[in-house]
């Protein structure tokens, strides 16, 4: 899976492509990434790891050398002028041979790279769920806030009324009192959902990088729907092939798996490399240069030298120690990965049960908030024609509110179930949770 990092500069061009109307998750995702300092942190690690990979290249190629000399006898029998010598040497040096230690060392860097870009891809993830989980809350914190307002309204209506009542005497003070309290405990959960949204907004705000947030486009839960019905209807043998199959979709891309198995494979071939410490080695080295000298008259003449060097290892108990070692590291490396893979396949499990009993939740709650939505219809137009009293309206608005919440939660947990699924599967667009979903009805 190849994912295309944004750069920071990136932030200011899409800032200025958002209107100040309204913002899309897709808007708040990609401002989201491009703001993210961590994965900035992450991006500039695989560029690190990228460099020592050619330094190693580097590492192989000859090595150049040139050096210049200049000497004169200041005092003593001879003159300065007598005793100058100068030279210019150009020299060559290469490893012939070096026990076959250059393959595995290349190998490994190319393992690191690949390493320090699966955890840029993890924190690619984290920053996506993070954004998606802010513009959920400061939706469903929006919602909320706008329930408590209705509720608020509510309560100052059967305040202003209840004084009239009483007033008449048709109600006691009991009633008047109720009301009272009702409107104080209403103006009290606006003022707790109003500041629910102030946070809500402010986290956006430092995902994003946005100095205001504009009004954020709701979700259209049509789009889902399919998917909700489908998992509304519990299945066990469903389950267990769609965890199957996420498992697999997860194997190929999951960035913590992928991890497990290459730090197994650096492992590998670390326990190679150390082995290479009982093979000798070869390295061999070429010079050339021009001396001028005036100690015996002024003369030009050139030199050169080849050397050849080798080196036998006999210290073969600690090679032995080291090579046990990093056969150890690599076991340590195996159980990781198989770890890895049994909380990976968990996951996945539980996400898809949560997911389920989102969807299942969805249902039931939508019913249930339309008919406490009917019933507080029904009991405010009871309430206005004093045929209920404070007390009934009080537990309609009650009930009107908790159901609303409870479908709130139902459908943003599950849009939450499916960004979580889109993470641990590292899909790049969340449509292929929802298409590998419904592939078991197909």
């Amino acid at each position: 899976m190849k994912i295309n990092f944004t750069l920071p500069a990136l932030l200011l061009i899409i800032t200025n492509s958002i209107t100040a109307e309204q913002i899309t998750i897709d808007d708040v995702r990609a401002l989201a990434l491009a703001n993210s300092p961590t994965l900035a942190r992450f991006q500039l690690a695989v560029d690190s790891a990228r460099l020592d990979q050619k330094t190693q290249l580097y590492d192989n190629l000859p090595s150049l050398s040139l050096g210049l000399s200049a000497s004169g006898q200041l005092w003593g029998e001879t003159s300065i002028q007598d005793s100058i010598r100068a030279g210019a040497s150009f020299g060559v040096s290469q490893k012939l041979y070096n026990g076959g230690k250059s393959l595995y060392l290349k190998a490994i860097n190319a393992i690191n790279t690949e390493t320090a870009r699966q955890d840029a891809l993890a924190a690619y993830f984290t920053v996506l769920d993070a954004a998606d989980s802010a513009y959920y809350e400061t939706l469903k914190a929006a919602a909320a806030l706008e329930t408590k307002t209705a509720a608020l309204e509510t309560a100052g209506l059967a305040l202003s009324m209840s004084e009239l009542r009483l007033q008449s005497g048709m109600i006691s003070r009991g009633d008047y009192l109720k009301a009272m309290a009702e409107q104080g405990q209403a103006e009290t959960a606006w003022n707790r959902a109003l500041r629910d949204l102030t946070v809500c907004k402010a986290n956006l705000k430092n995902s994003t990088g946005l100095k205001e947030i504009p009004d954020l486009t709701a979700v259209d839960f049509k789009a889902y729907e399919e998917v909700i019905r489908f998992l509304s209807m519990p299945d066990e043998d469903s389950i267990v092939i769609l965890t199957d199959n996420f498992m697999n979709a997860a194997k190929a891309n999951n960035p913590g798996l992928l991890k497990a198995n290459l730090q197994l494979q650096a492992a590998e071939r670390n326990v190679g490399l150390a082995q290479r410490d009982y093979i000798p080695s070869l390295n061999a080295s070429i010079s050339t240069g021009i001396n001028y000298s005036t100690a015996e008259g002024p003369s030009i003449f050139p030199n050169g030298s080849l050397s050849i060097s080798g080196s036998i290892p006999l210290d073969y108990w600690v090679i032995a120690a080291s090579v046990k070692k990093k056969r150890m590291a690599q076991t340590q490396a195996a159980l990781t990965l198989r770890d890895a893979e049994n909380t990976l396949a968990v996951d996945i499990q539980t996400a898809l049960l949560d997911l389920e009993g989102y969807a299942l939740s969805v249902q039931s709650a939508r019913r249930a908030d339309e008919y406490a939505r009917q019933n507080y219809e029904y009991t405010l137009e009871l309430y206005k024609l004093s045929q209920a009293s404070v007390f009934t309206l009080s537990d309609a608005v009650a009930l009107a509110g908790d159901s609303q919440n409870q479908r709130l939660t139902a459908e943003y947990g599950f849009l939450s179930g499916l960004s979580k699924l889109r993470s641990l599967c590292a899909f790049e667009s969340p449509d292929e949770v929802t298409n590998l979903l419904l592939s078991k009805q197909q």
